[in-house]
């Protein structure tokens, strides 16, 4: 049977660290798997060993019950041959039986440590049979588990990379072009392209932002300050602040609340953030002439209370096959804009708050973009 080897790529992988050495050193997997092999075999001897201490003090019991017992030579014969055919037997079970439990532990645990060591060099797409003894296939399923995990945020975060490399590029290509031209006397340093320049940056620093509340909302640590808050003024004023958009636009932008809505517990400055997300994006598809409706109410489910934030536009609204993905990060469609970030962001500050958020269209009638959050009440 040929021997089997771990994968490792001859070149280096474009995402490993400059500073350390292609192919890592990664642990002795070979090694580990020679030890782990000679320490089942010591257990076997000894096994073997014990058995055979075992069988030979019976044997001796045996011997001085019959030397108390007087029978005929040819008795005595036959019963020591019967004796020893049995314990013939009882051996040959014994190491059979010890060969194949061994067998079946050791093939399971050394495909483990062969996995471990592929994916300890980088190779993610490791996996091992789900077989042996069940403790060893429980061990080997959340192996595989743990590797597919590992292999999609792998695949997660090269595309990240690529997508915020992607991002990134034009606006500081925009902004080198723009000073580079001053610089050269292409054009003079104007106010207009000033002012464009200043917009580009503006463009980055958002899209930093975003990134880094992105990253910190994936992972798990961005922080919550959670306070009683009155949601119907949360919202009158992220209304307030797209006045002079939507009136510049010809947008009609009314809000309709819940009257005497209690308290909610949640952190204002996030969700006023989904908010403004969900507004830009609204205004963003809304043709001249159009409108926009944010309402808010409570919703009560048996015991628990939830409030329910629901903005609403008459855009062209969102076709069937792209509903889907539109809480994805980066994802776009091709009448778009922006940078496909907004949408994702939303998503994970409403499910921080352990809250939902839902797209419903139909295409050509609007888009309804309805947030949902436990009340705390």
């Amino acid at each position: 049977m040929p021997m089997r080897r771990h994968y490792v790529p001859r070149d280096r992988p474009p995402w490993w660290p400059a500073n350390e050495t292609w192919p890592p050193t990664g642990p002795p997997g070979r090694a580990m798997r020679s030890h782990f092999v000679r320490r089942l075999g010591c257990v076997f001897v000894f096994l073997v060993f014990a058995a055979f201490a075992i069988l030979a003090l019976f044997l001796g019991l045996i011997v001085s019950l019959l030397n108390q017992v007087h029978l005929t030579a040819g008795a005595a014969v036959w019963g020591l041959i019967l004796l020893g055919g049995l314990i013939f037997i009882f051996l040959f079970v014994f190491l059979f039986w010890a060969g194949r439990g061994l067998r079946r532990a050791s093939v399971p645990v050394g495909q483990l440590l062969e996995a471990a060591d592929r994916i300890a060099n980088g190779d993610y797409s490791a996996r091992v049979d789900e077989q042996g003894p069940r403790e060893v296939r429980s061990v080997a399923q959340a192996f595989n588990t743990m590797a597919a995990r590992l292999q999609t945020t792998d695949e997660q975060r090269r595309s990240l990379l690529a997508d915020v490399t992607h991002e990134l590029r034009t606006p500081l290509t925009v902004i080198q072009g723009n000073l580079e031209g001053m610089l050269d006397g292409v054009y003079p340093a104007e106010e207009a392209s000033l002012k464009a320049t200043l917009e580009e940056t503006q463009l980055l620093a958002r899209l930093v932002d975003d990134l880094r509340t992105l990253t910190l909302a994936e992972s798990g640590a961005l922080e919550l300050k959670i306070e009683p808050t009155d949601v119907a003024v949360l919202i009158h004023e992220a209304a307030v602040a797209f006045r002079p958009q939507t009136e510049a636009k010809g947008v009609t932008l009314t809000v309709t609340v819940m009257p005497e809505a209690p308290l909610v517990d949640l952190d204002p400055v996030r969700i006023r953030q989904v908010l403004v997300n969900l507004l830009a994006n609204a205004l963003r598809y809304t043709p001249k002439g159009g409108s926009i409706q944010v309402n808010f109410r409570m919703v009560r489910q048996g015991k628990d209370a939830w409030a329910e934030i629901a903005v609403q536009d008459s855009g062209p609204g969102i076709k069937p096959e792209d509903i889907p993905y539109v809480f994805d990060r980066f994802y776009k469609t091709r009448d778009s804009g922006g940078m496909g970030l907004g949408l994702a962001i939303a998503k994970k500050l409403v499910e921080a708050h352990h809250g939902t958020i839902t797209a419903t269209s139909d295409e050509g009638q609007g888009t309804i973009m309805t947030i949902t959050v436990p009340s705390g009440l």
